[in-house]
């Protein structure tokens, strides 16, 4: 499995059979094999998760689909592209088959967000990815502690739909905004669900962010599996 970082949320995703594309909305993309399938997601309307310019892609590789959060508006998507487009919404599950994926299949579950849309757990070859969308423990200083607390209540649940669950690789938030709190969403992740390797992301252009969480107490015994990105554009081989 290859893994690129493109920008903020967005990651490209190459596996033997297919390549998933994540929260695309600006950014430099590598060129794509045209006889392997590309699936495109979009975990909600935000503009630093979500753009038309994602169906220009559909013009470029004839073996482009979409599968968008349901509180995307089906205005957004040019009509010649409908046919190719998948919406879900929180706890729906899909199961996608050629000419969309390859031969082995790709079984969609999505998660409710705390903030908007949904987070999306893939299955595949074998596999499962994990892009956490806006999904995060929002606590932010100065709001009202029972907003806070509800928040992270909200957030503790939908992880707990996941315990249990092997990821292999999975895209989680670590947004330095939240200061002092940046962390607790990804650590919370760590600790109810896991994954095999985890990537940081929207954290808005801060490289640095990676360092200072697994410095923290906390992350001891797990730090070895957060993976530090130091530029757009680079890969990983997983």
């Amino acid at each position: 499995m290859k893994v690129t970082y493109i920008h903020h949320s967005s990651f490209l995703v190459e596996t033997d059979e297919n390549y998933f594309l994540f929260d695309y909305f600006e950014g430099e993309l590598p060129e794509f094999k045209e006889d392997k399938p590309l699936l495109v997601f979009a975990s909600h309307r935000h503009g630093d998760h979500f753009s038309p310019v994602i169906f220009e892609l559909a013009g470029k590789h004839k073996k482009t689909g979409f599968v968008l959060s349901d509180d995307i508006w089906k205005r957004r998507v040019p009509e010649e592209f409908l046919g190719k487009t998948y919406f879900t919404g929180p706890g729906e599950e899909l199961e996608l088959t050629a000419p969309f994926t390859g031969g082995s299949g790709v079984k969609i579950r999505a998660f409710k967000s705390t903030d908007e849309g949904v987070a999306f757990l893939i299955e595949t070859e074998g596999k499962r990815i994990y892009h956490a969308g806006d999904l995060n423990n929002w606590v932010w200083a100065g709001e009202p502690e029972a907003d806070n607390k509800r928040m992270s209540e909200n957030f503790h649940k939908e992880l707990e739909k996941m315990k249990g669950i092997h990821i292999d690789v999975a895209f989680m938030l670590l947004d330095p905004r939240q200061e002092k709190d940046f962390y607790l969403g990804m650590d919370d992740f760590m600790k109810m669900v896991g994954a095999d390797v985890v990537f940081p992301m929207h954290f808005w252009g801060d490289f640095e962010v990676t360092d200072r969480f697994k410095a923290l107490e906390c992350a001891k015994d797990y730090k070895n599996r957060i993976v530090k990105i130091h530029k757009k554009g680079e890969s990983f081989l997983i």
